[in-house]
């Protein structure tokens, strides 16, 4: 494709390089858009790529449809939160500072919704700095939700612990998902690895994430609200 723009946008008797410059960045940011919005795919082995899947209910009449952002627990559950009417995006491996790459992304091209829903915490580690960050990426009229994580083998960690305590800092603008209590006594839902889901617990899965649905559509406020009750 580089070779083809080259061909095309040279000027008569040689001098390609000003041109080359100018299109890199384009393509960079194609290419960037292409990563972020791929459509869903199969998982591949290790990491693998991003995974997404775009909203088919409308949840937010007239708004942005919610955005949940995930890592390797997520990608089992793609078909089930886009029913729910969430936009998805998750990756197997991602640590926080990826997924704020992507809040970052959808908020410079005007597309971050309402409602942002985080479920990170497998892969590295959460903190309340983490958190701050995130509600002041998103801004004063944006809902963050945060998925309390589960840690591999099932148990839970510090990430659990800054989760919670970022929700009550922040209640007012933070809606908890306590996939932790949500899940507990299920062991069906898992994977031998207590960690990665089974097609039952990508259901129940989303169905937690469901319940922050109604904070999706703009000037909604949890106001302390945490699921489940």
């Amino acid at each position: 494709m580089l070779d083809h723009a080259m061909r095309m946008g040279a000027p008569a008797g040689g001098g390609t390089r000003p041109r080359v410059r100018a299109i890199l960045p384009v393509l960079a940011a194609a290419a960037l858009v292409a990563v972020l919005l791929l459509p869903p795919a199969p998982a591949t082995a290790g990491c693998g790529g991003v995974q997404s899947a775009r909203a088919k209910k409308k949840v937010n009449p007239g708004g942005k449809a919610p955005l949940a952002i995930g890592d390797s627990v997520m990608l089992l559950a793609i078909p089930e939160l886009s029913r729910a009417g969430y936009q998805v995006n998750a990756r197997g491996c991602r640590q926080w500072a990826e997924g704020m790459g992507v809040i970052r992304f959808f908020k410079r091209h005007h597309r971050l919704p309402h409602l942002v829903v985080v479920a990170l915490g497998a892969d590295w580690v959460i903190t309340g700095h983490d958190i701050r960050q995130a509600l002041h990426v998103l801004g004063k009229r944006r809902v963050l939700g945060l998925v309390v994580p589960r840690e591999l083998g099932g148990g839970t960690s510090h990430d659990a612990v800054a989760v919670v305590n970022g929700w009550r800092t922040h209640e007012k603008r933070v809606v908890l998902l306590n996939w932790v209590s949500y899940s507990r006594g299920h062991g069906s839902w898992f994977q031998p690895d207590g960690l990665h889901l089974t097609f039952k617990g990508a259901a129940r899965f989303a169905r937690l994430l469901g319940m922050a649905v109604p904070y999706a559509k703009t000037g909604a406020f949890p106001q302390g609200a945490h699921y489940p009750r």
